[in-house]
């Protein structure tokens, strides 16, 4: 059983060209490299405005801890996520379980 990770960044008005750029020139390959499974990467025309919401798909969540843990560890993910952090207003994470009929599998 997979699981996928929704992770929606609030950014500062004004801000989300910056954290998409910095994500398309130096983030987004970072992530790949190590987290795998990238589902894809969304910003918002309507509703919570401002946020840039990334998924990803992991074989359980034991991966997805070693995943992360690995991706903190690295040094070039430290200098991006200073590049990033101040532009940041609220971050929200949530683990979804694909039902048994879902196209992720």
């Amino acid at each position: 059983m997979i699981i996928i990770e929704q992770r929606d960044y609030h950014v500062h008005t004004g801000k989300l060209p910056e954290l998409v750029r910095l994500y398309g020139d130096e983030g987004i390959t970072i992530q790949q490299e190590v987290l795998g499974g990238f589902v894809g990467a969304f910003t918002t025309d309507i509703g919570a405005l401002s946020t840039y919401t990334s998924m990803w798909r992991y074989d359980s969540f034991a991966q997805r801890e070693e995943r992360r843990a690995a991706l903190m560890a690295r040094d070039d993910w430290k200098a991006f996520m200073g590049k990033i952090q101040p532009l940041i207003h609220t971050q929200q994470n949530r683990i979804l379980t694909p039902t048994p009929f879902s196209a992720l599998q």
